[in-house]
């Protein structure tokens, strides 16, 4: 994810690249010398050089540091999920509310043309009652190289993220959730809205590779229906959007986008869900 991001800040005009830490210092000298950028080695040195943190580490790891980072009024841009439980994420939503930092959360798909397009005039000229979500990737296939916690945590907490995200965004807000599946399978949620609005999801990411990777989103209401293809239209261009918004967010201290509380609100949603799974629903 680093390296997706990197050349998106090395590119954006109102920002300047501070520079890198991780904890695999041999790969964040390689992509600091590609950049012409410092490798910092420790988290806090990094800090003292930067008005702004763009995280590109697991969950885990991303809910203690953005909270250092919150705590020193850094703003925070963040990848989804916003943490590994629902406990990081409430912490990390408070410490962030407390140091009224900014904050944002790397929804890739949002950050499309043909997405905004599609949430703010395609899905109203339906009248919503309704959507399906469906998820077909090669992403967590056997052999697929991919960080060990995507393969543990399964399709929901990687991807299935974003398909919450946008049933969430354009149908209202969810109030209910329930799944059943294999969360190293398939796995398929039922969604309750606001405004008796219903939707269901359908993900796998263990899909053949020859087989082409969708992300369908598709609404039905009285007006007809509405349906994109989020894997189809999400290239490089989103992550110079979403950097380029987030800067013009920090540099103005105005939020640009889902922030830190609808991160907290969709973990909220992918922990009701695990428990789901977990329980065998």
């Amino acid at each position: 994810m680093a390296a997706e991001y990197a050349p998106a800040l090395a590119c954006c005009s109102n920002l300047g690249f501070a520079g890198l830490w991780s904890r695999s210092p041999d790969a964040t000298r390689d992509l600091a010398e590609r950049f012409s950028v410092p490798a910092f080695g420790r988290f806090v040195e990094m800090l003292e050089h930067c008005d702004a943190v763009v995280f590109a580490v697991p969950p885990a790891a991303q809910s203690a540091l953005a909270v250092i980072a919150a705590g020193r009024r850094k703003a925070v841009l963040l990848s989804r999920p916003i943490a590994g439980d629902l406990a990081g994420a409430e912490e990390l939503a408070g410490a962030v509310a407390a140091a009224h930092a900014v904050s944002q959360v790397a929804l890739t798909w949002r950050y499309t043309v043909p997405v905004r397009a599609f949430l703010s005039m395609q899905i109203k000229r339906t009248h919503p009652l309704g959507g399906t979500g469906r998820l077909i990737s090669a992403g967590l296939a056997a052999g697929a190289p991919v960080p060990r916690w995507r393969a543990e945590r399964g399709v929901l907490m990687d991807m299935g993220v974003d398909v919450l995200d946008l049933l969430d965004t354009a149908l209202g807000h969810t109030v209910a959730i329930r799944a059943h599946g294999d969360p190293a399978g398939w796995v398929g949620l039922q969604l309750e809205h606001e405004g008796g609005r219903y939707s269901e999801a359908s993900l796998c990411a263990r899909a053949s590779a020859d087989e082409p990777a969708r992300a369908e989103i598709e609404i039905f209401g009285p007006g007809g229906s509405a349906m994109i293809d989020c894997a189809e239209v999400t290239g490089p261009e989103a992550f110079q959007t979403m950097v380029a918004e987030f800067a013009d967010a920090v540099e103005h201290r105005t939020p640009n986008g889902p922030d830190v509380r609808h991160g907290l609100h969709l973990q909220q949603l992918l922990d009701a869900a695990e428990t789901d799974l977990l329980a065998g629903h």
